[in-house]
């Protein structure tokens, strides 16, 4: 946080200053205690299980510059302590009013993104596409929730001329709240899909929802949704606001064309207008065509050329376990192991047939999570079409993959063996690669399969990431 005193906190948050000095300047937020360094804002957050105001003594020790409290605390505990308190109601509340209070004070226009499925790459491509002319502050990590975005809007510097934030949703209300705290002045929506679909209960609640993010759009912003999705392409933003559409089709403002793939990476021409514009990407992928279409609409409405987007998109080489190919000495690796969904499990796999055709390809695939009453058909439905994927053989984790299991053995002869438990998968998969075959791991995040990636990454023999 730049410029920010105790005294801005007080005054965010409605708050008041049990003990400490107004004047003193607060360098970070932090919500882990074990994070803390002297100086730094600590939020105790109530859990289901752990409630953040047992490590107060903590980070006063540490040195922090400020801690929030919703409980009355004895100053006798803290006696020499140059750490400032403020007594608040709620202190997630009290960490949004923060959000809200410091999104206030900036001038730099802010993208936000949500979606289905494909957003953190969307994110990605819209900041190096805009890093082409300008300085770019993006979210980091997964900071995309209630608590995280707050945090994501106080790390914006002065220096920084534009941001582009990542808006979460997993319940009900929740991206309308977040939306208000990061008063964005663009939002792009990739898509509206099943993920989340067990919270929400079907996917007409998650377009619903998704469409919230406009609560927190300001009048005069631009809404720049996906026309090649069924629902966005028939989708207008309310009163006061410009609607963008992006896309392959025909209608689309912004839409890619004469689409081919070199060696996996997409290769197409951007139309907007009477302007085209080639684009090569470095990442893998006929999917990624639409990332980059989004990026390519907001790098135009902030003035930029296509051909400056072009430029930022051609330096985005992707991220640590989303679709990152490892080529060794021994075997190639396609790593996908962060999230999955049906939709992003199809992508995955139309990406891999294309790798190393002369190798034998293992497709290594675990659970999906959060897809409600119809867990067991989206499985299947992404086994049937893995049998039409041209595998060698497929190695599932986890009880729901058995009916992606089924999918495959019903509609091919590919070879599955399944698993439960990971260690008797590794095991396994240790004694059944060998040296020239492509394998992917894909599966949600929870499932582990990273940490499985990481070890045959290794066994690989990579000599530089590619």
């Amino acid at each position: 946080m730049e410029h920010v005193t105790v005294r801005d906190l007080v005054e965010a948050t409605g708050g008041t200053l049990l003990w400490g000095k107004e004047e003193d300047g607060i360098k970070k937020i932090r919500l882990d205690s074990r994070t803390v360094e002297p100086g730094d804002l600590f939020v105790p957050l109530i859990g289901e299980k752990v409630d953040g105001h047992t490590f107060i003594p903590q980070v006063v020790r540490l040195g922090a510059g400020a801690v929030l409290t919703a409980k009355d605390q004895d100053p006798k505990e803290f006696e020499g302590s140059t750490a400032a308190f403020i007594r608040v109601e709620n202190t997630k509340e009290a960490l949004q009013d923060i959000g809200r209070y410091l999104r206030a004070r900036l001038s730099l226009p802010l993208i936000g993104v949500t979606g289905s499925v494909g957003k953190t790459t969307t994110r990605e491509m819209i900041a190096a596409a805009l890093s082409a002319r300008y300085r770019v502050y993006k979210t980091p990590g997964n900071s995309n929730s209630q608590v995280g975005v707050p945090i994501t809007i106080s790390e914006i510097s002065d220096e920084d001329q534009v941001g582009v934030i990542e808006l979460g949703m997993s319940e009900p209300g929740e991206l309308t709240v977040i939306a208000k705290i990061a008063r964005i002045d663009m939002a792009v929506i990739t898509n509206i899909g099943i993920t989340h679909i067990e919270q929400l209960g079907s996917r007409e609640n998650i377009y619903r929802e998704k469409m919230t993010i406009q609560d927190g759009l300001k009048d005069g912003g631009v809404l720049i949704l996906n026309g090649d999705d069924d629902m966005l392409s028939v989708t207008k933003g309310r009163d006061g606001i410009r609607t963008i559409y992006y896309g392959t089709g025909e209608t689309c403002d912004f839409r890619a064309v004469d689409i081919t793939l070199h060696d996996g990476n997409a290769e197409f021409t951007a139309v907007h207008g009477t302007e085209r514009q080639k684009i090569h990407l470095s990442v893998m992928g006929q999917h990624n065509v639409l990332n980059a279409m989004a990026a390519v609409a907001v790098c135009v409405q902030c003035g930029m050329t296509m051909e400056e987007a072009a430029r930022g998109l051609s330096d985005f080489t992707g991220f640590k376990n989303r679709q990152q190919v490892y080529e060794g000495e021994k075997m190639t690796i396609l790593d996908d192991s962060y999230n999955a969904s049906p939709a992003s499990m199809k992508a995955a796999l139309d990406v891999f047939k294309t790798l190393k055709p002369e190798s034998r390809h293992v497709a290594v695939l675990a659970d999906m999570k959060e897809l409600g009453e119809q867990v067991l058909t989206y499985h299947k439905e992404v086994g049937q079409y893995a049998a039409r994927c041209s595998l060698d053989l497929a190695v599932t984790l986890g009880e729901a993959c058995h009916a992606l299991a089924e999918g495959i053995r019903e509609n091919s002869r590919i070879p599955v063996k399944e698993f439960l438990d990971k260690n008797e998968m590794v095991s396994y998969l240790d004694g059944e690669l060998k040296d020239g075959d492509c394998v992917l791991f894909k599966g949600s995040n929870s499932m582990g399969l990273s940490a499985v990636a990481s070890r045959f990454i290794a066994r690989a023999d990579v000599k530089q990431d590619n």
